[in-house]
């Protein structure tokens, strides 16, 4: 199951956050770039000091404790979010007005 998944996420090409329990780390806004066998490829930055170091780092399936993405993200305060008039009409913000009763 969790092979599928990560397969999934590969194809999606989004950025996952991937926790390895044997080494009890978190890798962060990963991209999944391959999938052979039981290795996963995946690239990733860290902030060293004053350099952004790119990595590329081969894992076993069996190392993989947990995978999680980033569904959504939304700016605090008084923020009007942006819509689009090219947004599909399914996912566009409505103002219902006030049902009389």
């Amino acid at each position: 199951m969790l092979h599928r998944k990560i397969y999934q996420l590969c194809c999606d090409g989004r950025e996952v956050w991937i926790f390895l329990r044997d080494q009890q780390r978190w890798i962060e806004r990963a991209r999944i770039l391959d999938i052979e066998g039981d290795l996963v490829t995946v690239r990733y930055e860290t902030e060293e000091e004053e350099e952004i170091c790119s990595w590329e780092e081969m894992i076993r399936l069996e190392s993989i404790g947990s995978v999680m993405q980033k569904l959504a993200s939304v700016p605090r305060g008084d923020v009007e979010p942006l819509v689009s008039e090219d947004c599909p009409e399914a996912e566009r913000i409505r103002n219902h007005p006030e049902n009389p009763d």
